[in-house]
């Protein structure tokens, strides 16, 4: 009976680790990948947006920066992870 029990103890555990990983790390993990391909396919022309709302366009890329045409002609520098998403 006790080693039924401790057979049910581990299955129960190992059911709870393969629940946590399949729906809280997992997600991330495939959010993090996602996030990382797209600031890797960053092209200088691309209109953008950054997590502060400036839109504006691609004009220089570097390591973990790029250099941002805004409206007036207007240019700044903004980390790579400020960037929120593609301007459609």
């Amino acid at each position: 009976m006790e080693s039924l029990l401790a057979e049910n103890i581990w299955l129960f555990w190992v059911a709870i680790f393969f629940i946590f990983w399949f729906f809280i790390i997992r997600p991330k993990v495939n959010a993090q990948k996602k996030e990382e391909n797209f600031r890797k396919n960053l092209e200088s022309g691309q209109k953008i947006i950054t997590i502060g709302g400036i839109h504006g366009k691609i004009i220089g890329i570097k390591k973990s920066t790029v250099l941002l045409e805004i409206e007036g002609g207007n240019k700044i520098k903004v980390n790579k992870t400020a960037i929120l998403s593609y301007k459609e």
